[in-house]
């Protein structure tokens, strides 16, 4: 469209916004436009449609109807001026004054229904007004269906198919215009109710006429084929738009002026008109492309546009000559006759996205043979009915069924062969040359079944096309996946028909894949997509091209030049040929899907002899050898590289050399230049790489050429695991093949098995080398572990470190720990070198700091020119250091020294195989050195560690004897006293500034004023101590003071600490100077401290334990008294010891003495609660008589239980013996055991209460005989989850069951303790809503 590519592409996207701008309102108006329908539906039907300017419309009913009755009683042209006397300029108005709104001449106050007559009054073209009654209607049914329903139905088509096209074409000038023109029709169609009546959108459906026509104009330039001049001049087709805007305009200034109310309609006629013209200009140019278009595609679509038109305005058409004609009566109203137009857009919107949607032809053909067929049908018909009719007089053949039947079974069976015979007729008098094209068709289909290779359908396709079309050239290219490119097929002289080619991303490639429709070249214009192509397409000069059909991309095409005979190609042609080619297609998939399955195969066998070759072979050489051979068999290529790259001396090499098929074995093995050839960049990137011109890519990537007279070229990295070693590349010397990604991946997997096969000898090689280093390096070790002396065994490992790397000489430093100074200790090399033991380099000075430093090895191969050597060392000595490799003697993450060796002999640089030798051999020597330093302090550290932990735990049994915190702090002292041999010292808690002394010793009466009272910290130290938490010791001098102890002169302060808070202090004073360990000073503290913590815990939960249990006592005491006397008062009230009381007052008292009663039992559970944890629970055991305390509880209970009508069966033997036991706290076991049964029982429930002697099975360790108790109840059960915390302290069941008990979550904890106290066991069983059962031991009494 424009030079600039970006702003087409601005103008492209600015056009899209646009058209979708329009299309969303135009889903809006179609919205909009049926809610003022219903609005207007809902208003008494006035008998006419009145404009927006108030004037008559001449849009009348379909049929005849009494709700018209206005219609026929005032002209076009005329303008209501008032209603019921009301002045009215809109809709609204009328609106208004309809529905009561506004007052009139006759009142309403609900407003005018159908059947009413109110007066109107219009104003006639001659400004005479006159005033005419009205009856009210209601809008008919036939009517709303041909103004209503049938435009909503078309203009929704007509939006359907707009977004449709657009979604799918809105990149195209084509689609974006049909776009534009279907939406326009939309609106029009759409909103022309709401024009009759409620004038909401008669300036956007003004506007959409006007784009209407633009968007005519504008196809006609742009489809089926674009105007010549407007390919350059794009605005040429916006001069339709223009124009509609000036009109529209115009039209504007018009549509509401009261004044000239007729003036729009001038306005309006010109917007028709130049609908018109545009309509016009659309039809002339499909006209001129059906008949003098050279191309067959746009002949087809052109035909099938007009066919469209036809079918969308014949009906219409016949209409109107009818209507002048008079020939017959339609039956229907006419607004049916715009069903068809849906054809229309239709036609063009199929075309415009695949114009084979829509066969012509065949439509035609049918269409001709079925309109004879009606001919003969109906007038066979009549002349039979005639002929009876004639004979039989009165005969009416029509009002007699069987008759009907009899006609219609004789008409079906001369049907079929008058149909065949018509069809005949019909394609020799029209369509002739389709039957010498359905005989060639069946033709190529029979010789198609006799070949199965490629060439051959190519030639059999060539043959058919040239026999019947005669085209003076014919190119078949198909896809070659080992090239991924479109080739020319060979000829009739087995030479390709063309040299050019075409890639799988080329332009006209990626036509094909995105377009199913023939490509036609005039020669006047080309595809913008195409125009990379122009040249190419120029040299194949052909005219026609024809898709090969392919699942995942086009097989290929074919191109025809013009024909030999000058005519162009025709419709019929064009189907002729796309038949073939759909089933060359076909043949031509299956033929390549075989090929491509042996070539797998082949590829597969390859694979798996490299694979098997790699497995078996030993020799490098020959793995590589095979690699290659097998390589060439299924990847065309002239030269072969395994390129290699070395790590730890930087340089790349060739492994394996094959060029133009022969091994050079001369460039094996030698560095190559840096830079140079593509492999190199394979190896450091690590990623795979294919070009089909090597010496542009070596350009692009600023690399130089390696290899010369290369065309495609493609390589792949060797990896082993993580790293990149190599690379492996093919390339090839003619310019015709390419190489492909399928290809690639391919070779990328004989890669892998290549580097598995260097991976594996290197490694071989390797094993070997290190196996040779590592017995000479356990040799040397065993040598370094004979002997703990110093000396010797640093100068063993020196030289057994410059010995195993063939070194000049070498040094061995240590690190001094008060320093950090690097001591020389031992040097091999020239003898003056020995004059360098004992002196000393600052931390971090040259490659031996560094290695101390960074903790790791270091190697300096060019240590004349990085500075890190020591020239005064070589000038000292006279020797000249070219490499150096320092590893540190390091132990876990204290580094002793470092190992220093200098100059290899054989001139090489250190590599990363010396560093990794000489930090194994270093790791062996720091052990020594270690073992060797360990071993003097040995035994006196060993003894006296042993001494300090026999002590501690001495200490520690003393401590945890007793948790009384005074005997905890004398143990301490003692102690402290006995290991520093101090003549005095205390000890003490901290509280605020002063220092409780809780003991000490050696001060006499010097601290007897601190007996009761605290100590006041003034000594510094003391607070000093307690400030930072750490020991703190000070020299005294006796005649300054500042100590407890007279004349002491050494002062230790240790702090106790609790976590980070210090709770105490220990002070020890010495008359003399002592060296006391104060770090056992310390870790005593640390174990007092925790001593002290856990006599402090025990006394504060002791006197929690007594407060508690007195307040819950005392609590309990003093409730008991006032409920007691509620409880007796509410009695006294209920047994109506004051008076009667009615049934109300009764009520009140009975929850009043079941409240009392609950607070009672929680206060009694409370204290036993709190006895049993204190425990002061006191239990009076003696003998006692079961069912005598079973029998007193049943009878405490019975009221309760007779309340809910529950059934209680006791269950005892005749004899039971006596049990030992509290007979008051049994009572309460089973007491709240029978209750409990009561509450969770539901009424009518039953219980069950058991007993029996046994001898005790559940309790191993407990009496012998016991007497087992058992209460049982058909009640609701207890959960599986609740039954795991049914004993736990104030556990309450979240069952709204169980919920609507009352319960405090205390008696089954008291219940359990009572038991167990009593020697018993408590348990139960419980099934969810069925019932439970808790049983309980007790022992058996004796003697």
């Amino acid at each position: 469209m424009f030079d600039s590519p970006r702003l087409n592409a601005t103008l492209n996207n600015i056009l899209q916004i646009v058209v979708t701008i329009y299309q969303g309102a135009a889903v809006l108006v179609f919205v909009f436009a049926l809610f003022l329908a219903s609005r207007w539906l809902k208003t008494p039907f006035l008998g006419a449609f009145f404009e927006q300017t108030m004037l008559k419309n001449s849009a009348g009913p379909g049929q005849p109807s009494s709700a018209w009755n206005l219609y026929g009683q005032i002209e076009f042209g005329d303008q209501l001026t008032n209603v019921n006397g009301v002045p009215v300029r809109s809709f609204n108005d009328i609106e208004n004054v309809l529905h009561g709104a506004v007052p009139g001449t006759i009142p309403t106050e609900v407003g005018f229904s159908a059947g009413e007559v109110i007066p109107i009054t219009v104003r006639t073209e001659a400004g005479e007004e006159r005033t005419i009654d009205v009856t009210l209607g209601i809008f008919p049914m036939s009517d709303r269906v041909g103004f209503i329903v049938i435009p909503v139905i078309l203009s929704g088509l007509f939006l359907i198919t707009s977004i449709w096209i657009f979604g799918l074409r809105r990149g195209e000038s084509a689609g974006r215009a049909f776009s534009l023109f279907a939406t326009s029709l939309a609106i029009v169609i759409g909103t022309l109710f709401d024009l009759f009546t409620t004038h909401g959108f008669t300036y956007l459906w003004t506007f959409s006429v006007a784009i209407l026509g633009g968007s005519m104009v504008d196809m006609a330039m742009t489809f089926p084929q674009e105007f010549r001049p407007a390919i350059r001049r794009p605005y040429v087709r916006w001069i339709g738009y223009g124009i509609g805007a000036i009109l529209t305009g115009y039209a504007y200034t018009t549509l509401l002026d009261f004044q000239h109310p007729a003036a729009y309609i001038g306005a309006w006629q010109l917007l028709y008109l130049f609908v018109a013209v545009a309509a016009l200009i659309y039809f002339g140019f499909l006209i001129y492309h059906v008949m003098f278009s050279p191309s067959p595609v746009v002949k087809s679509q052109a035909r099938t546009i007009l066919f469209g038109a036809v079918v969308g305005f014949g009906l219409m058409l016949i209409w109107l000559l009818n209507s002048v004609l008079h020939l017959f009566e339609f039956q229907f109203s006419i607004t049916w006759l715009f069903l068809p137009l849906v054809f229309f857009p239709a036609s063009i919107g199929y075309t415009i996205l695949r114009f084979r949607l829509v066969q012509t032809d065949v439509w035609m053909r049918q269409a001709l043979t079925y309109v004879l067929l009606s001919v003969f049908v109906v007038g066979g018909i009549s002349i039979i009915v005639t002929g009876l009719t004639l004979i039989f007089k009165g005969f009416q053949p029509f009002n007699n069924t069987f008759m009907v039947i009899l006609i219609a079974f004789a008409i079906a069976i001369a049907l079929n062969p008058l149909q065949n015979r018509l069809q005949g007729m019909v394609d020799n008098a029209f369509f002739r040359g389709q039957r010498a094209y359905l005989k060639s068709q069946q033709d190529f289909t029979h010789r198609l079944g006799n070949v199965v290779d490629q060439l051959s359908i190519s030639q059999t396709l060539r043959e058919s096309v040239m026999n019947t079309l005669a085209p003076d050239r014919v190119h078949i290219f198909i896809y070659e996946s080992l090239n991924d490119q479109y080739a020319a097929m060979p000829g009739l002289d087995n030479h390709p028909t063309s040299d050019i080619r075409f890639t799988s991303y080329s332009p006209l490639a990626k036509y094909f894949q995105q377009e199913r429709l023939p490509l036609y070249l005039d020669g006047a214009s080309l595809p913008s997509a195409l125009r990379g192509e122009e040249s190419r397409l120029a040299l194949l000069d052909a005219r026609l091209f024809i898709r090969l059909k392919g699942k995942e991309r086009p097989l290929g095409w074919l191109a025809l030049g013009a024909r030999l005979s000058g005519q162009p190609y025709t419709p019929q042609d064009l189907a002729f040929v796309e038949n073939l080619c759909e089933q060359a297609a076909l043949s031509i998939e299956r033929a390549q899907t075989v090929s491509d399955l042996e070539r797998r195969v082949q590829e597969m066998n390859a694979l798996a002899r490299v694979s098997q070759g790699v497995n078996i072979t030993l020799a490098f050489d020959d793995v590589l050898e095979l690699i290659y051979a097998q390589t060439a068999q299924i990847i065309p290529a002239a030269d072969f590289h395994i390129t290699l790259y070395n790590k730890a001396t930087d340089y790349f090499f060739y492994g394996f050399c094959v060029e133009n098929r022969e091994r050079v074995e001369v460039k094996e093995n030698k560095p190559l230049p840096p830079n140079s050839g593509l492999a190199q960049d394979i190896i450091l990137k690590g990623r795979p790489l294919v070009t089909q011109d090597y010496a542009r890519e070596c350009q692009a990537r600023n690399v130089l050429t390696g290899e010369q007279g290369v065309f495609a070229w493609m390589g792949v990295p060797l990896n082993a695991g993580a790293e990149t070693i190599g690379a492996l590349s093919i390339a090839s010397r003619d310019a015709i093949i390419n190489y492909t990604r399928g290809q690639l991946e391919l070779l990328q997997n004989i890669a892998d098995h290549t580097a598995g096969a260097i991976v594996k000898s290197r490694l071989l090689q390797e094993t070997e080398r290190r196996a040779r280093q590592l017995s000479t390096l356990n040799e040397i070790t065993r040598q370094l572990t004979s002997t703990l002396e110093s000396e010797p065994l640093l100068n063993n490992i020196l030289e057994n470190a410059v010995s195993i790397l063939n070194c000049e000489a070498g040094s061995l430093f240590l690190v001094d720990e008060q320093t950090d100074e690097l001591l020389f200790k031992v040097t091999v090399g020239p003898p003056i070198s020995a004059s360098l033991a004992g002196q000393r380099l600052p931390p971090g000075s040259g490659i031996v700091g560094r290695a101390v430093q960074m903790r790791m090895p270091v190697i300096d191969n060019d240590a004349q020119h990085s500075g890190s050597r020591h020239v005064a060392t070589d000038e000292q000595t006279g020797f000249v250091t070219r490499a150096l490799l320092a590893v540190p003697l390091q132990i876990k993450d204290r580094v002793l020294g470092v190992i220093e060796v200098i100059n290899r002999r054989d001139r090489l640089p250190f590599g990363e195989d010396d560093q990794d030798l000489l930090t194994a051999f270093a790791g062996q020597a720091a052990v020594a050195i270690e073992n060797a330093r360990l071993y003097t302090l040995t035994d006196q550290e060993l003894a006296a560690r042993v001494e300090e932990l026999s002590v501690m735990q001495r200490i520690d049994r003393e401590l945890n004897a007793s948790l009384e915190m005074g005997r905890a702090m004398r143990i301490t002292l003692d102690w402290a006293m006995r290991q520093s041999r101090s003549q005095a010292g205390l000890i003490g808690m901290v509280a605020e500034n002063n220092l409780h002394i809780m003991a000490h010793q050696g001060y006499g009466e010097h601290l007897a004023g601190y007996a009761e009272a605290p100590m006041p910290m003034d000594l510094p130290v003391l607070r000093q101590a307690v400030a930072t938490g750490q020991p703190q010791r000070q020299t005294l001098d006796p005649a300054m003071g500042g100590s407890l102890l007279p004349d002491a002169i050494d002062q230790v302060i240790i702090p106790i600490r609790r976590e980070a808070q210090v709770i105490g202090l220990l002070m020890l004073e010495s008359l003399t100077r002592t060296e006391e360990d104060i770090s056992f000073l310390n870790r005593l503290g640390d174990h007092a401290a925790i001593a002290i913590a856990n006599a402090q815990l025990y006394d504060e939960v002791q006197a929690a334990s007594v407060a508690k249990s007195e307040f819950v006592s005392f609590v309990a005491h003093e409730l008991k008294n006032p409920m007691t006397s509620i409880k007796g008062y509410t009695e006294l009230l209920a047994g109506g010891k004051v008076g009667e009381i009615n049934d109300m007052q009764s009520n009140f008292l009975h929850t009043i003495r079941s409240n009392v009663e609950r607070m009672s039992t929680l206060v009694s559970d409370l204290n036993d609660n709190s006895k049993i944890e204190a425990g002061r629970l006191r239990l009076d055991f003696k003998a006692v008589d079961v069912p005598e305390v079973v029998d007193e509880v049943i009878r405490s209970t019975r009221r309760q239980i007779e309340d809910k009508k529950q059934i209680v069966d006791v269950s005892l033997p005749d004899y039971l013996p006596g049990v030992w036991a509290d007979r008051v706290r049994l009572a309460q076991v089973l007491t709240n055991l029978v209750s409990n049964a009561h509450k969770y029982t539901p009424e009518e429930g039953k219980i069950i209460v058991g007993a029996e002697e046994a001898s005790n099975q559940w309790d191993p360790e407990g009496a012998v005989r016991v007497v087992h108790l058992w209460v049982r109840d058909t009640g609701i059960g207890i959960s599986d989850e609740d039954q795991a915390k049914i004993f736990q302290k104030f556990f309450r069941s979240e069952d709204q069951k169980a919920r609507e008990a009352p319960g405090t979550g205390l008696g089954l904890n008291i219940t359990k303790s009572l038991v167990e106290m009593q020697g018993g066991k408590i348990w139960f069983e419980s099934e969810f809503r069925k019932g439970t059962t808790f049983h309980i031991t007790v022992p058996v009494a004796e003697g």
